[in-house]
């Protein structure tokens, strides 16, 4: 699936917030997935994909 919304934002979904070192394993009472938009000036996806990527974003193939 695409994140992109056709407008040149980006979604992404994570499953779990254990991913974040500065949170403490022992202290987390519920495993919570977060979403993460990346809301650009873009006005098409290629060119948001193309900005994202330009400020180290890693996208596959």
């Amino acid at each position: 699936p695409n994140g992109f919304d056709g407008r040149g934002n980006y979604a992404l979904g994570l499953k779990e917030q254990l991913i974040f070192p500065e949170l403490e394993y022992d202290k987390v009472d519920m495993i919570r997935g977060i979403v993460i938009v990346f809301v650009t000036t873009a006005n098409t996806d290629e060119e948001a994909k193309e900005m994202l990527t330009l400020m180290g974003a890693p996208f596959a193939g």
